[in-house]
Parts: structure tokens; sequence; C-alpha cells
């Protein structure tokens, strides 16, 4: 069974991507910790990053890492929290949140995105 990640990049669920190629979809999270959060997931469907071989991880992390250089250099933020999760959906997923200091990340905080916000933030942060 195809998890919501699965669908989101066949283009069967609508989601406002900002970067997508062969190996990784990223795509802000509607329910993000601060403006710009941004989830990178594997187009492998697999429940965690380290199930994938070392290739495929390896080009993975390189794109988690281009990512979150875009979203750094585009928000002006100190530095963008990677948390890499997969509870609540079996696909893996690197969460990218910009902060600014340790306090900024706190998941209690979570605020509800409009779309308006998340098409600005898809706008800026797209590549």
């Amino acid at each position: 069974m195809s998890t919501i990640f699965s669908k989101i990049i066949s283009g069967e669920i609508p989601a406002y991507k900002i970067y997508e190629d062969d190996y990784v979809c990223a795509f802000l999270d509607i329910n993000p910790v601060h403006k710009g959060h941004t989830l990178v997931v594997p187009k492998i469907e697999v429940d965690d990053f380290l199930k994938l071989d070392e290739i495929m991880y390896d080009k993975v992390m390189h794109r988690v890492r281009y990512v979150a250089l875009v979203i750094k250099g585009r928000l002006g933020c100190k530095r963008v929290v990677m948390l890499v999760e997969g509870y609540d959906i079996p696909h893996a997923h690197m969460h990218l949140i910009p902060t600014n200091s340790g306090d900024d990340f706190d998941k209690k905080n979570i605020y509800k995105a409009t779309n308006e916000e998340l098409n600005e933030m898809q706008k800026l942060l797209q590549s």
C-alpha cells in the first residue's frame, strides 16, 4: 500500500513542492513548526533511512543538504534543524526546519499554515 508521501510524489495528492529530481521530492510541511518547514522524502518507499543502500542514502542526503542550504540562504535563518522521522508515516523523511535559536524548535508551537503562506513560501524556495 502506498504511503501519503508516495501519493504526493506521484502527483495523486497535491503538495507545495519546492524541489524534485530522480531521487527525492521536497515539499512544504502543511503543519510547520516554522515558516519554510520542509520535508525531503526519498522516492523509494522505505520506512527507515538506514534501509536505503549506501549509494541511495548518499544521493538522498546530498539533496537534503542542498535543500537545507536553499532554505537557509533564502530565508536568512541562522540554522536549519534536520530531524529524521518516519514513525507517523512509514516512509522515511527528513524535516528541515528554519531556526534562529534553540528556543525556536518546539514541536508544541505548531501552527496551521494558510494556503497563501504556503504559496508564498513555495515561490520563495522553489528552485
